[in-house]
């Protein structure tokens, strides 16, 4: 696969999470608690984006951008987009951001990416659905529990399409007008979050409860990413000394490079974890709107 040490470690993760919700899906599935498989479709999706994200779905090209927005003095990948490719060459170029703050920048055009990943493949899987359900003749109570489902989905798209055209739009921003100084979230799963969530049905001392939360979050994130950087540091470093023969220097840098990729992990899955909650959270005021 050719991974980053980053990458690897957030891809050890990913696949933690992925074991968790399969093993709590298959302890409901033994209850019978997804008869409409539901749930199921919803790993099978996961799964897909893991995948993807991490080029094991064996296609070229499908691996999301490398954690360092900067690798040997280049960028380590395209954004698959040419609205998003001309936006951050044009926030590049512009002079009006910082190295941190390009660095900031480009996890926002990252997570963008992903966005559009994981609703590409939930349209994917929405239109086998479709396919599928058209073919059945006769109405049946099975049928219209498929119909549910359908919706469902069809309510998931809309979100996912509304943030997707949101983040585009704070992205075409950002890119002309730089940062501003007064923004209250910097990271962009928690501006995401945050938006959604004064959409949602909170009242006002539920939404000022999640924006503390919020800003726990924003902290728990910004040490995830230190220890990331001192990860991928230690890795070239310990590709450098692997080179002078030194044994006893290198066993030390063993011992901290190991030290720092289980800490990563350990961050990066408490970082998803606590993402997944928020946003299930969320969903569910989204959901009792709509009732």
């Amino acid at each position: 696969l050719h991974l980053s040490a980053v990458k690897l470690a957030e891809l050890h993760s990913d696949l933690k999470i992925q074991e968790k919700d399969e093993l709590s899906w298959k302890k409901l599935k033994a209850e019978g608690l997804d008869e409409d498989g539901e749930k199921e479709a919803k790993l099978r999706r996961n799964l897909d984006v893991i995948m993807t994200k991490y080029g094991m779905n064996g296609k070229k090209n499908s691996q999301l951008a490398d954690t360092n927005y900067i690798k040997d003095g280049a960028e380590s990948d395209t954004l698959d987009d040419p609205r998003l490719d001309k936006l951050w060459s044009k926030a590049k170029t512009s002079g009006k951001f910082s190295d941190e703050e390009l660095d900031k920048l480009w996890r926002e055009f990252k997570h963008h990416k992903e966005k559009i990943y994981e609703y590409n493949i939930l349209l994917e899987t929405v239109s086998r659905t479709e396919d599928i359900h058209k073919n059945v003749i006769s109405p049946s109570e099975e049928n219209l529990v498929k119909e549910e489902i359908l919706h469902n989905k069809h309510r998931e798209l809309k979100e996912k399409l509304r943030s997707i055209n949101e983040g585009f739009e704070r992205l075409r921003k950002v890119s002309h007008q730089g940062y501003d100084t007064t923004s209250e979230f910097e990271e962009p799963r928690v501006i995401d979050l945050w938006d959604m969530a004064k959409s949602a049905n909170f009242t006002d001392k539920e939404l000022e409860s999640f924006r503390e939360e919020l800003k726990h979050f924003e902290a728990k994130i910004e040490k995830h990413h230190h220890y990331q950087k001192q990860l991928e540091i230690s890795h070239q470093k310990l590709k450098h000394i692997e080179g002078t023969g030194d044994k006893d220097h290198l066993n030390r840098n063993k011992e901290k490079y190991a030290m720092l990729e289980e800490k990563t992990k350990e961050l990066g899955y408490k970082v998803k974890k606590h993402l997944q909650d928020l946003s299930s959270r969320i969903s569910q005021g989204l959901q009792h709107n709509e009732l």
